[in-house]
């Protein structure tokens, strides 16, 4: 998790020298700029999140946000300003609900978990959801072998079994596994909401 905080720090700080550097040559720039122009505004990046470009492949909060199964997610992620962790360069696997694993929920929950007075509950539990390691189907095979659990970055452990050769994680299942940048996305049905 220091190692986590420490490259979010260190990206942001590089971040800002890059805008800082863009700005002095904006200012060069803008004197040829004639009196009827109006100057586009530079945009600040504030986080690993918002960095974008066209070659590289897309990481697991671009993939959630280019489907429409996932505008819950999405909406959570930002909610609880998680959005920097979900795109770390990892390795890291994420357990994505649907919007349905959403509905399933008792009535209420997602408006009440969406409230700015809710936003650490939310984040520990979205938390829940991220492995901060690499682990594709065929691993996390190996690992309901073993019997193993997994280490979530909430700091809670999740159980993997194989039933009948689906994998199932915190007592859900891998309904889809997607490569990602930063490590895999596996969809499942249901939010992962830890005992406590």
């Amino acid at each position: 998790m220091k190692r986590l905080k420490l490259s979010i720090v260190l990206l942001s700080a590089l971040a800002l020298i890059f805008v800082s550097c863009n700005e002095g040559n904006k200012k060069q720039n803008s004197k040829s700029v004639a009196a009827g122009d109006t100057e586009t505004e530079v945009k600040k990046h504030h986080g690993q999140a918002s960095v974008s470009d066209d070659v590289s492949d897309a990481n697991a909060l671009q993939v959630a946000k280019s489907l429409d199964d996932f505008s819950t997610l999405v909406v959570a992620i930002e909610t609880a300003g998680v959005e920097d962790a979900v795109v770390n360069t990892g390795p890291l696997t994420i357990f994505a609900p649907v919007n349905a694993a959403f509905d399933k929920l008792p009535e209420g929950t997602v408006a009440t978990l969406l409230e700015p007075e809710s936003k650490g509950t939310l984040a520990f539990i979205l938390t829940n959801h991220v492995a901060p390691a690499n682990y594709p189907i065929k691993q996390l095979k190996k690992e309901a072998k073993k019997g193993r659990k997994l280490y979530m970055a909430s700091g809670k452990y999740l159980v993997v079994e194989n039933k009948d050769g689906e994998i199932y994680v915190g007592g859900t299942k891998i309904l889809q596994s997607v490569k990602v940048s930063n490590g895999w996305v596996h969809v499942v049905a249901d939010v992962l909401v830890p005992a406590e």
